[in-house]
């Protein structure tokens, strides 16, 4: 059974995304584990000359590390992902690099039509900067529009159209983790260069670009 970590892409007490990952842990119990993990708690990113990060970031890289997979739960503020959630990859990507080569999968709910479209597209830029690298699985948007409308008492889907889509990729992030896991030949190669990257060289070499 696969084992997947969900990440709640915002530190809002209530969040329809939340729900929506909730509802995928419960509906898919038979064919992986998924725990869910908040980014609240964390603080925003600061670098600092000793390279600090925060224990719960690193409880969080231990347990992706761990995971065959990745599942993040992004709603979308002005057109973007949530600053907690930007500054929690960057927490994972600061000094260690959980997400390397990590297959995920993207969802998005919001109160709006439009389902967190564009911060899906902006989450998949972050996910694929060379700090990070993960894995994102192609061609996989599920888009949850009006989403406050979107659950009933119990918290799952009334839209059977939306359940089957999400079912639909699910199983294909089932069969993505397999694939990835033989997608491995570059895997040392990018694991030497996360790990001689320098954020103070890479810094002034983005300075001296400008």
């Amino acid at each position: 059974m696969k084992k997947f970590i969900a990440i709640v892409g915002t530190n809002a007490k209530k969040s329809t995304n939340r729900t929506l990952l909730q509802y995928m842990k419960k509906r898919y119990v038979a064919s992986a584990e998924i725990e869910i993990v908040e980014v609240a708690g964390l603080p925003l990113f600061k670098k600092t000359k000793e390279m600090l990060v925060p224990q719960y970031a690193k409880e969080i890289a231990q347990k992706i590390d761990a995971a065959d997979g990745v599942i993040i739960g992004t709603p979308e503020y002005d057109h973007s992902v949530p600053a907690i959630l930007s500054s929690a990859l960057a927490w994972l990507s600061y000094g260690m690099h959980p997400l390397l080569d990590k297959p995920v999968m993207i969802t998005g709910a919001s109160y709006g039509a439009l389902g967190a479209s564009r911060a899906q597209a902006q989450l998949r830029q972050i996910l694929d900067s060379p700090e990070i690298k993960a894995r994102i699985m192609p061609s996989s948007e599920f888009l949850l529009g009006n989403s406050l409308k979107a659950f009933d008492e119990d918290g799952n889907l009334n839209n059977q159209e939306q359940s089957e889509q999400l079912d639909g990729l699910f199983k294909d992030f089932l069969l993505f983790t397999d694939i990835s896991n033989q997608l491995n030949h570059a895997n040392v190669t990018n694991e030497k260069e996360m790990n001689n990257f320098s954020w103070d060289e890479g810094s002034s070499r983005r300075e001296e670009e400008k």
